[in-house]
């Protein structure tokens, strides 16, 4: 199993929106970095989802369900991808960027070290820490 962290705006999309809707598809990503995790993610992989901008906290936890297909919302045979994603459970106490920055078992998480990206791996460690600090 592979872990993943994807962020999105909640302002755009979040949490209570992804599980209202019972999951979907990652689309929109277009950046050729973020698509190469995109196409690496296997069904039952597990994805924390992060709320960027305005909140900067994981909230919650996906699960991959279906791989990489092209991305409906993109030109025809661009190369874009998307996952389907569904809700797995939401973390019960959100876990801040503040705390994981603070968090010396957190340093070489790609989302310290590649803010900007939307898509990223995570080591089964990282996840693990996340999701202990979320309980």
């Amino acid at each position: 199993m592979n872990y993943w962290l994807v962020k999105s705006e909640p302002g755009a999309y979040s949490w209570a929106d992804f599980t209202r809707d019972g999951g979907t598809d990652w689309t929109g990503v277009r950046n050729f970095q973020a698509r190469n995790y995109l196409q690496q993610m296997q069904p039952d992989d597990l994805v924390l989802f992060y709320h960027s901008v305005t909140d900067k906290t994981v909230v919650g936890v996906a699960r991959v369900h279906a791989a990489a297909a092209p991305d409906a919302t993109a030109e025809a045979g661009s190369g874009w991808v998307a996952v389907a994603l569904q809700p797995h459970e939401r973390l019960p106490q959100p876990v801040s960027l503040a705390q994981i920055k603070q968090d010396a078992r957190l340093t070489q998480i790609g989302l310290l070290r590649q803010s900007r990206l939307s898509v990223m791996p995570l080591r089964a460690e990282e996840f693990d820490t996340i999701l202990e600090l979320g309980s």
